[in-house]
């Protein structure tokens, strides 16, 4: 779901709403659902939240080094897509990958309140003007936001759904079996 954001409060709204859904999602798992492999794609869903918080950490160090009228020196482009974007989110998974539970929880929630702390004092002319920032290219630094934010949280929301839906159905065989044996 593209959103289209008009102003910083509605951005905000759409980043809140996301990542709330997003959360209640991840609210209905145990711990053993988020270390299972094989949840999205090769991923664990501790992988998931590792690759949603280095993204936002990386937003964190392109915006805060355009400050100072910088380009954050990383092999990849800030619009890391196709084969640069598949290559960065596979270093992100090797780097993430052997890291305990509790310390990919803790960097997750940290980075989102960083993010929002951000995003509230980033000026409307900041957000919307194409040539704000030189990292950004010909795009608004609101549309680099909204894919670390609630694009990518409504993304990882289908994903998690999607690994509900498959684990359901053999929950429920699992029961039907138990039911045929009492």
């Amino acid at each position: 779901m593209p959103f289209c954001q008009s102003s910083r409060d509605k951005l905000l709204k759409d980043i809140i709403t996301e990542r709330k859904r997003f959360e209640k999602n991840l609210s209905t798992l145990n711990n053993s659902d988020f270390l299972a492999e094989g949840a999205v794609g090769e991923w664990s869903l501790k992988d998931l939240l590792a690759h949603l918080t280095a993204w936002e950490l990386r937003f964190l160090a392109f915006y805060e080094t355009g400050l100072h009228g910088g380009i954050y020196p990383s092999r990849y482009p800030a619009w890391a897509s196709g084969k640069a974007g598949h290559a960065l989110n596979r270093e992100i998974y090797e780097a993430n990958r052997n890291r305990s539970l509790e310390d990919v929880l803790v960097e997750f929630h940290a980075s989102y309140r960083k993010v929002l702390a951000v995003v509230q004092s980033i000026s409307e002319e900041d957000l919307f003007n194409a040539d704000r920032f030189a990292w950004t290219g010909e795009r608004r630094l609101v549309d680099f936001v909204k894919g670390v934010t609630c694009n990518h949280y409504y993304w990882a929301k289908l994903q998690i759904r999607k690994y509900i839906s498959q684990k359901e159905p053999a929950k429920r065989r699992k029961l039907a079996v138990w039911e045929r044996l009492k």
